[in-house]
């Protein structure tokens, strides 16, 4: 909830980082670290600011369908800046309860701060109709379809029905909680961080607070990893003493399960950026793996491997709900490009692999072209791989993340009385 104290300077971080996903398409998650007075913001302010940033991202739709109602005549395209400093001021109006003078006024300060003080009549006249108003005219509104764009919402009704597809974008208007991997005593650390433990295992926590400052973080006792993530690493069944490739390792998730396993796991990923990252995981964590900076389509182990685990780089609308600004980035154009890497990872899977190992392909995507189709491809273009159908026990029990191929196949929809999950799909394949 939005606190009247909070400072503009939070509003105008979070401004920035609005104006940063959607005018120069970086994710959230870049612009945040990348932004020069995000650090420097307190606490509380730094929290305040991005929850303003991806709660006007989660909700766009809604927040346009609103503004537009409430304006007597549209605003020219060159005024999207004051488009901006309205989302933010109704987002505050709509949705985190902030008290309406302080979301208007520090509005009306933000678009005079920025050059826009032509508009500042607009913005306060519009606001202060949204208080009045807003909430009723939110209410009203299909919000699942407002916020999901079309190319997503007709994707999605194809691949899995109108009301499997609705479940999916109503799961993406609320927040994602903390999920959590432990090394060791599941039961124990659920009961320091107070969380819940999910069917296969991992801890669940309400989000908010601070990770660094929970019981274990800095003994590296666990590590954040949603409940989906972690289901892959269970379909390569033991691995304990075996040799297993991590393809596009980073930032370590699954690298961690399989050494936290018994695996002598070597990772590769291109960015060296995002390996010294997973290098500093595992040092927290105690867990060591060899580290492989290179093209993982192209680079080739000295020995086969007995298991390799594709951890494919994708469109990622499977974690909307953690990541709002991927439904504004991704277009359908991305789709092509996307599954050519795929395919060419999962040839260099199959030649990285002993005779008779296997081979676990997963993305964090809802996106047909970029899960079964990928494997339907290979098998079908005489891929020397067969399916290995998952089993319910590998998943926790939960019969309903396997698909009719025998495929996992998470939806955001999936756990809907405990949090939810992220959407994700994976399939395990035997070399012939």
């Amino acid at each position: 909830m939005a606190d009247k104290k909070s400072p503009p300077l939070a509003r105008a971080v979070a401004l920035d980082l609005l104006e940063a996903v959607l005018r120069r398409g970086r994710p959230l998650d870049d612009a945040i670290p990348g932004h020069p007075g995000f650090a420097d913001l307190e606490v509380r302010d730094r929290a305040f600011a991005r929850l303003l940033a991806a709660t006007t991202l989660r909700r766009l739709g809604q927040i346009d369908a609103v503004i537009d109602a409430a304006l007597e005549r549209p605003l020219p395209g060159k005024a999207q800046g004051v488009r901006d400093i309205l989302r933010l001021g109704a987002v505050q109006l709509l949705f985190l309860d902030t008290p309406p003078h302080a979301a208007v006024a520090t509005a009306v300060d933000l678009a005079q701060a920025r050059k826009h003080g032509p508009h500042k009549k607009l913005v306060n006249a519009v606001l202060r109709r949204l208080g009045r108003q807003g909430r009723a005219l939110a209410e009203a509104q299909d919000a699942a379809r407002l916020n999901t764009p079309d190319w997503l919402w007709e994707a999605w009704v194809k691949a899995y029905g109108e009301p499997t597809c609705r479940r999916i974008a109503e799961a993406h208007l609320s927040e994602a909680p903390l999920d959590i991997t432990v090394k060791e005593d599941a039961a124990g650390w659920a009961k320091k961080l107070d969380a819940r433990i999910l069917p296969a295992g991992s801890l669940r926590r309400p989000p908010g607070g601070t990770v660094t400052d929970l019981p274990g973080f800095g003994e590296g006792a666990w590590w954040v990893q949603d409940a989906a993530a972690a289901l892959p690493v269970n379909l390569l069944g033991g691995v304990s003493g075996r040799r297993v490739i991590d393809l596009c390792a980073a930032p370590g998730g699954k690298t961690a399960q399989l050494a936290n396993r018994g695996a002598f796991v070597t990772a590769v990923d291109r960015s060296e950026k995002r390996l010294a990252r997973l290098s500093e995981n595992l040092g927290r964590l105690s867990l060591t793996a060899e580290l492989i900076a290179a093209d993982a389509a192209t680079w080739r182990p000295s020995q086969l491997a007995d298991m390799v685990l594709v951890d494919a780089p994708c469109s990622a609308t499977g974690t909307i709900r953690r990541h709002p600004d991927v439904a504004r980035l991704k277009k359908p154009d991305d789709m092509a490009k996307l599954t050519g890497v795929q395919d060419r990872l999962l040839t260099a899977a199959l030649e990285m692999t002993a005779p008779g190992g296997t081979i676990v392909y997963c993305s964090c995507s809802l996106q047909p072209q970029e899960g079964p189709e990928r494997i339907e491809s290979l098998i079908g273009a005489g891929g020397v791989a067969t399916r290995e159908p998952v089993k319910p026990t590998e998943v926790g029990g939960m019969k309903e993340l396997i698909s009719a191929e025998g495929d996992l196949r998470t939806l955001p929809c999936h756990l809907p009385e405990q949090g939810a999950m992220d959407g994700f799909y994976a399939a395990r394949l035997i070399k012939t």
